[in-house]
């Protein structure tokens, strides 16, 4: 890459030397590295990869087939050919690092039949599944089902090959597949996995129909391997000149090697018969002593007429057989195969057999020029753009090559266009980009990258665009840059975009030339953009900014400038030439320092100096010289420099192959014995040791590096001769590849000294443990890739700076011992680099922390021959191994013994690590005399004393004393424990009868007296929107109901038969695994699937209700809808909801909303206790909390900070806010919430949690918390919660609220170990404090708080009257509609079924309304309302809700003084609700009758509100799942009704839709 575009001087060649990375980076076109390329990932490695016109680009991996957009950015279908919604791999496969060509699940991927008239394109499938499957589908959707399939097409062995095309041939034009498949294999194990039939067992070649109603396993004709021929491994199939061929090669799948050549097979492309048509051997094994007899990848060039295929020789399991020559490209003239194709056939069997005695398959030879050697090719594909060859190489480092071959199709030194960063062997087939030739399709391992083909934006100026000769590059003249045609401005424009047909004679370039004894002139030759304005041209000194001239020209003609020649202007060191017309400008520097020095006239005319034949010499352009001799001299040097000018080699300078024999001067041999190292990085190495024999008897010592075959050889000279038998080279850059390197010696012939290898940099993936300890010494690994290249490992810590480490380094793994940071400060971290030549690449980071800490050890015999020790040490995060630590025991007079590590557990308080010693003799005795445990770990030394335990006999001594101690102490403290007692009881009695009185003066006041101010005006009611409330309504659990949309109109359609459906739901009941769970889940699907078909649901709901009604009539028709038992039960809930949701939002919402609303100001209005919810104003007695204690109200004045979220003017931040003494900080913060919303009508801006208090006492602040390092901790460990009281805040204290700097999820998480009100058992009777109770004991009975249920119900009374009377009322003496239709249904079945008995009927009613919708509603306000709903409110609701539905009982309760306080509670407002009831159903049956078309007119109305509301397909999929569940109980229930045989076909239907889309893995 150019770095500017000043011409500098050539030099002549030279031994490379090794560039610094800067140098490096600039001086190579450094290949793209997939920053910007789009990639598509798969989960399984890809199979096969193929590129449609029209629809996009097909990947096969594992069992799955994606149909992905040109631009790999989105999936556009997807087909599941194994499992529903899985893309694993059917069998667990150990595939090889390299796999071979068509070794994979999906065998064919063929779309054809694009642009053919007007038929849509069509994709050919095949895999190893059902013994070898194909199918054929439609290329726009893989969604739809196949049109056509059949099974024994392809290979059913994931490691057989097949190969394919399709073609269209014969009289009507149809479209045929011929395939080759490796059909058998020989191993047993991949033998077991499929089994072909008898008749495929020897078929090598086979020819279907495609057009059939399926693939039929019967092929139209049939080529069979000739007997005892072995496998062949197919690797392509092509067509061409009217012939169809098969590239592969004879393969043993058990030992894994090559049995013969690799060759072409040749057949007809005809329509009815499969003829043979011969088959030739094809010779690639020029370079390489074994022949290359494995073909990798094959690529038909059509319009050159031209095949290329990659080669290889064997290369062993582990790639140890590797060399510079392993592979190879060759190409072969398509003409010269099909001539030498012979009839005979040495593979196959045919009916004519043509072979004459002896004769063998003639090797076709490829075309010399264009073949090119290489370690490690593993794909190729081949085009024609511009009339040049272009084939683009996949390797098997992750490389992307472009070949472009020249004149008689010889090939270039190869560019490396893409470098996978991940190393993954590229895929064996390239594709390109079907709609845009500057694309093609790279595809490795799980990947497929899109790349563009060439890196047109390396070459900085036009004559180096255009002599690369890359035909897809030109020189865009608007943009001044090198591009593709697509990326130029106006490319259609001739004028403005050159390309390499052009030449680089088209180029603008500057000349400066004698033109007169007394003057040079500048001018610019080549092509230009249009020129519409005129000219400029100058001339500057850039030494002194000077213009030496200045010219100027019309439109039509170039700009010309004139130097006059002057003995001043020998001086001029450096000019700079512009041209410029309107916005386009070419400019250039010349440098004359360097004239006199320069000896050829090619090189003084090309800098831009002047020749002066007589003097033979290069002088300064402004001194005087013959002008005719300059002239005729220049025109001399330009055709020297076309002819002299040298390619560029890749490493340094060319080399000529010496033939002369000079290795043996006299007696003298030079031996070479080896290369050190064998493996380098692209940076190059500076110091490459060779070993051998007799080097310093050699005056001139050459190394030669000789890698791919068409790129020049590197020569460097030796950079110094060590001793007789070592020398040192520095080795240059290079890219990735596998090198032959030979040394000459005094120019002798070359000795071989084997391969060596260029590898990409480190790459490091993980540091393990990324954690060590500050003394250092521990063993950390560091896994990757390429370590065995680099120069030495670096931590880097910013103190200390790079320190130095002795590593042991592998391929993929280092390991280094973390160095001592001993002084540095406890937790620190560094960087860990590894050095590669002059670069350093960041690994990762180590974290020091501070040493282990031990705090004991114990030593336990095992027997007498094994000791156990247990070493104590403080938790840590370090990760502690085998090799890190070493343990010594010290025993007797300073004896030691090893012992071995076994293993180490993490306890919740401490770590044990456990360590024995074995093969030992007297265990016990030097248990007794151990004295402490060294313990080393890395650099750490440590000293573990042993734990003291008491010894037998002084504990056999101590422990008849302590048992004296003890019963003489037991007898004094139970003689003292009871007289505390007996004192304690009389005080408890008196305090007792104190308490009483107390409470029942409290509570007689407070009924009397007490009065809570109800909240009128609370706001806008928070009504949830109908698809809430109806979600909540039919799936209480909270069933997510928005999964997959399905296509499911056929079921749909079916469900709207009344009689199928009833049928089918009558069938369901009567299964004794349908569930009440299942049956009203059922009847939730139904309603949403029925949603907008309301009358429908309607004539359902009456007909599931008449059946239920027969059954009931039967036993006891007064338990009917008791209970939901069934499906119509939950259906008519369902239908409750759907028709009375609008009554319940404008009628009884708002009331309910205010009964809610009061009840919660009441419990708040005394103490509530924080972790039971437990309070002492509730309407349960299960709720009341009778442990009170004494409390107060205190008034605070609040101060709310201002917040950027509610910045309104009339916010009124200073509240007066009512709390308790007893009430914790979290309690207060939502009464001080609350009280904001009251006073303002809107929220406070901030989340309750994200708020803290803070008590202001004069200029001091305090935070208030729940739980902080006052809170008190009572005996048994329990934290009691702080309160106002706590903080002993008075009336009248100012609290700030403010915004706290983190959110918390909650202040506090509360559990077993927290208390608030309700005191733990050890401290309920502890001593009160205070001057009033002094010395007597708090005791609570629950009894004496049962007026607080009374006070509670008056509170809420008016309330809740209000609420009832809503429901049962008929405001503008109308009832809702669907009341008044169901109670009319209900009084028309009594009357036909002749029930006499009113009560029925009544229960009836009651059953279907109060009980299966009102109940629902009052004890789940959150169904209605966005609000959470308590504990403790759903408890006083139950309340409410027993008092509702008795209202509507028939029987008379008779209550005692013993009955439930809950039943207690309203029993005298009960009779008056009665009465109430009675009316209300009475004034519904007045009503006139509703007419069936008003009634249908409302539900048309509701089913219009709701359209779109719900996922209705989502409901048939889930209604469908229990059809097919019972399916065949079903189908029998049908076949045995009369009038549904056609819902019986419609079902089947149904069935079949649902199984291919389950084939399809539509589902």
């Amino acid at each position: 890459m150019e770095v500017s575009r000043r011409k500098a001087p050539p030099r002549p060649p030279r031994p490379a030397a090794p560039l610094p990375l800067l140098a490096y980076l600039l001086a190579l076109a450094a290949p793209s590295r997939g920053a910007d390329e789009p990639v598509w990932r798969s989960e399984q490695a890809i199979g096969a990869i193929a590129a449609s016109r029209e629809d996009g680009v097909f990947v096969a991996s594992g069992s799955c087939l994606d149909q992905l957009d040109y631009s790999l950015e989105h999936r556009l279908s997807r087909l599941y050919r194994d499992q529903a919604g899985n893309c694993t791999e059917p069998v667990s496969l150990a595939p090889p690092a390299r796999p071979r060509p068509g070794s994979s699940f999906s065998k064919l991927l063929l779309p054809y039949s694009e642009g053919a008239g007007d038929l849509q394109g069509l994709l050919l499938t095949g895999w190893t599944f059902d013994r070898g499957a194909c199918e054929v589908r439609l290329l726009g959707n893989l969604s739809h089902s196949s049109l056509r399939n059949g099974t024994e097409v392809v290979s059913c062995h994931p490691q057989g090959s097949t190969a394919g095309v399709v073609y269209r041939a014969g009289d009507q034009n149809r479209w045929y597949l011929a395939v080759a498949a490796t059909y058998v294999l020989p191993e047993p194990e991949t033998a077991s996995r499929c089994n072909p039939a008898a008749s495929d067992r020897d078929t090598a070649i086979a020819l279907k129909d495609t057009e059939g109603r399926s693939l039929a396993t019967e092929e139209l004709g049939r080529l069979k391997l000739r007997g005892g021929a072995g496998s062949l491994h197919f690797v392509d199939a092509f067509l061409w000149n009217g012939s169809v061929y098969f590239p592969y090669y004879p393969y043993n799948y058990t030992s894994g090697a090559a049995t013969g050549w690799p060759s072409m097979v040749r057949i007809a492309q005809s329509a009815k018969v499969l003829q043979f048509q011969g088959q030739a051997a094809l010779d690639c094994g020029h370079g390489h002593p074994d022949g290359r007899r494995l073909l990798l990848s094959s690529s038909l060039v059509e319009a050159l007429g031209v095949w290329a295929g990659v080669f290889s020789a064997a290369t062993g399991e582990g790639q140890e057989r590797r060399s510079p020559a392993t592979t190879a490209l060759c190409l072969f003239r398509m003409s010269e195969i099909q001539e030498r194709a012979k009839s005979c056939p040495w593979d196959f069997q045919t009916a004519e057999h043509n072979c004459k005695e002896g004769e063998q398959p003639e090797r076709v030879q490829p075309i010399a020029s264009s073949t090119l050697i290489h370690s490690d090719l593993t794909s190729v594909y081949g085009t024609v753009v511009m009339n040049r060859t272009v084939l683009f190489l996949g390797t098997g480092d992750g490389q992307l090559l472009k070949v472009i071959l020249g004149e008689n199709l010889t090939s270039n030194c190869p560019e490396v266009i893409y470098e996978i960063k991940e190393e993954t062997p590229v895929f064996y087939k390239l594709v390109p980009h079907p709609k845009k030739n500057i694309y093609i399709y790279l595809t490795a391992g799980k990947e497929v990258r899109r790349i563009r083909v060439a890196n047109c934006s390396k070459h900085q100026s036009c004559t180096e665009c255009l002599t690369a000769a890359d035909p897809h590059c030109g020189w865009c003249r608007l943009l001044q840059r090198c591009t593709f045609k697509e990326d130029c401005v106006h490319p259609e424009n001739y004028e403005n975009w050159l390309d390499i047909s052009s030449g680089a004679k088209r180029c603008p370039q500057i000349n400066l030339f004698r033109s007169s004894k007394d003057e040079t002139t500048v001018t610019v030759v080549g092509s230009f953009p249009p020129r519409r304005s005129e000219w400029e041209c100058v001339v500057k000194n850039l030494d002194t900014g000077r213009q030496l001239c200045r010219g100027k020209s019309p439109p039509g003609k170039t700009c010309t400038c004139s130097i006059p020649t002057r003995a001043t202007y020998k001086d001029v060191l450096v000019v700079n030439v512009t041209f410029s017309v309107g916005s386009w400008h070419l400019s250039k520097r010349f440098n004359f320092t360097n004239c006199s020095s320069l000896r050829e006239c090619p090189i003084c005319i090309g800098t831009g100096c002047a020749w002066c034949k007589s003097e033979r010499r290069c002088i300064h352009p402004f001194t005087a010289c013959d002008p005719s001799d300059y002239k005729q001299n220049q025109e001399h040097c330009q055709v020297a420099v076309e002819k002299r000018t040298p390619p560029k080699t890749a490493g340094g300078g060319r080399f000529m192959e010496n033939k002369s024999n000079r290795t043996h001067q006299g007696l003298q041999v030079f031996y070479i014995k080896s290369i050190e190292p064998q493996k380098i990085s692209t940076l190059g190495k500076s110091n490459v040791i060779v070993t051998g024999a007799n080097f310093t008897q050699a005056s001139n010592i050459t190394m030669i590096l000789k890698g791919t075959s068409t790129c020049e050889k590197d020569v460097i000279q030796v950079s110094h001769v060590l001793n007789d038998t070592h020398m040192k080279f520095s080795l240059p850059s290079s890219r990735k590849e596998m090198k032959d390197v030979c040394i000459q010696f005094d120019g002798g012939n070359c000795t071989s000294v084997g391969p060596l290898s260029y590898i990409a940099l480190p790459h490091c993936s993980l540091i393990y443990p990324a954690t060590t300890w500050i003394s250092g010494g521990q063993n950390i690994t560091i896994v990757g890739r390429n370590f065995d290249v680099i120069d030495n490992l670096i931590v880097s810590h910013e103190l200390k700076g790079n320190i130095n480490v002795s590593e042991y380094c592998m391929a993929n793994s280092c390991r280094f011992l973390a160095p001592s940071l001993k002084s540095s400060k406890a937790r620190t971290n560094v960087t860990v680099k590894l050095r590669v030549q002059e670069t350093y690449l960041d690994c990762g980071s180590l974290q020091y922390l501070e040493d282990p800490r031990f705090t004991g050890c114990r030593v336990e015999p095992e027997g007498d021959t094994e000791l156990e020790v247990k070493i104590q040490k403080e938790n840590d995060e370090f990760n502690i191994s085998k090799t890190d630590i070493e343990i010594t025991l010290f025993h007797g007079e300073n004896e030691q013994l090893n012992c071995s590590f076994e293993n180490i557990t993490r306890n919740q308080d401490l770590t044990i690590i456990l360590c024995k010693i074995k093969g030992i003799s007297n265990a016990n005795s030097i248990d007794t005399s151990s004295k402490k445990v060294r313990v080393k770990l890395g650099n750490l030394e440590l000293y573990v004393e042993q734990e003291t335990v008491p010894t037998t006999w002084y504990f056999l001594i101590v422990l008849p004393v302590l048992l004296v101690i003890v019963i003489f102490a037991a007898v004094g403290v139970t003689r003292h424990k009871s007289k505390e007692l007996s004192r304690k009881q009389s005080q408890q009695l008196e305090l007792l009868e104190s308490e009483l009185r107390k409470e029942i003066r409290d509570g007689f006041a407070e009924l009397q007296m007490d009065k809570l101010d109800v909240v009128d005006s609370f706001g806008t009611v928070p009504f949830l929107d109908y698809k809430h409330f109806a979600l909540r309504t039919f799936f209480p659990e909270n069933r997510d109901a928005t999964d997959k949309n399905e296509s499911l109109t056929a079921l749909d359609a079916l469900i709207c038969n009344k009689s199928f459906l009833v049928t089918v739901i009558h069938t369901l009941e009567k299964q004794k695994n349908f569930s009440v769970k299942d049956r009203c889940l059922f009847a939730s699907f139904l309603t949403i699937a029925l949603q907008t078909k309301l009358v429908y649901l309607t004539s359902i709901l009456e007909v599931l209700t008449r059946d239920l009604m027969e059954q009931s009539s039967n036993m006891q028709p007064k338990l009917m809808l008791r209970r939901t038992e069934s499906v119509v039960e939950k259906l008519l809930t369902n239908w409750m909801s759907v028709c009375l949701s609008g009554f319940l939002r404008e009628t009884v919402g708002e009331p309910f909303y205010l009964l809610v609303t009061t009840l919660n100001q009441k419990i708040n209005k005394g103490p509530v206790d924080v972790i039971t919810c437990k309070a002492l104003y509730t309407l349960n007695e299960d709720w009341l909390l009778w442990q009170v204690p004494e409390f107060s109200t205190v008034v605070l004045n609040v101060i709310f900070e201002k917040i950027p979220e509610n910045e309104s003017a009339d916010v009124c931040r200073n509240i007066s806010v009512n709390v308790l003494d007893c009430d914790t900080i979290g309690q207060a913060k939502e009464k001080i919430f609350q009280a904001f919303l009251s006073k303002n009508g809107s929220p406070y801006g901030l989340q309750l949690n994200e708020i803290g208090l803070e008590l202001q006492v004069g200029t001091r602040q305090k935070e208030l918390l729940d739980i902080d390092s006052s809170s008190v901790i009572l005996e048994d460990g329990i934290t009691k919660l702080n309160t106002i009281g706590h903080y002993e805040i008075s009336n009248g204290s100012t609290i700030k609220v403010f915004k706290k700097i983190a959110n918390f999820p909650s202040d506090v998480e509360y559990s077993e170990d927290h208390c608030h009100l309700i005191l733990p058992d050890s401290e309920a009777f502890q001593d009160v404090q205070g001057k009033r109770h002094r010395g007597k004991h708090k005791f609570k009975v629950k009894e004496m708080y049962l007026t607080k249920l009374l006070s509670t119900k008056v509170a809420i009374h008016s309330v809740l009257e209000k609420l009832f009377r809503s429901i049962w009322s008929l405001p503008n003496s109308k009832a809702p509609f669907a009341i008044k239709y169901f109670f009319d249904f209900l009084d028309a079945q009594a009357e036909n079924k002749k029930i006499t008995d009113p009560d029925v009927v009544h229960i009836w009613k009651t059953n279907s309304l109060p009980l299966r919708f009102w109940v629902n509603i009052l004890k789940n306000p959150q169904f209605v309302f966005d609000i959470k709903k308590t504990p403790h409110i759903d408890g006083c609701l139950s309340v409410i809700a027993q008092a509702f539905m008795d209202a509507f009982s028939l029987t008379e309760q008779q209550l005692g003084k013993e009955a439930p306080t809950n039943k207690l509670l309203y029993a005298k407002d009960i009779p008056t609700y009665k009465e109430e009831v009675k009316s209300y159903y009475k004034a519904i049956r007045d009503l006139p009758p509703l007419s069936s078309s008003e009634m249908e007119e409302f539900l048309t109305q509701e089913s219009k509100k709701h359209e779109n509301e719900f996922n209705e397909e989502v409901a048939l999929t889930e209604i469908y799942k229990y059809i097919v569940k019972y399916f065949d109980e079903i189908l029998n229930k049908l076949e045995r009704e009369r009038g549904l045989e056609e819902a019986q076909k419609q079902l089947l239907h149904v069935k079949v839709l649902f199984d291919e889309k389950k084939k399809c893995k539509w589902m």
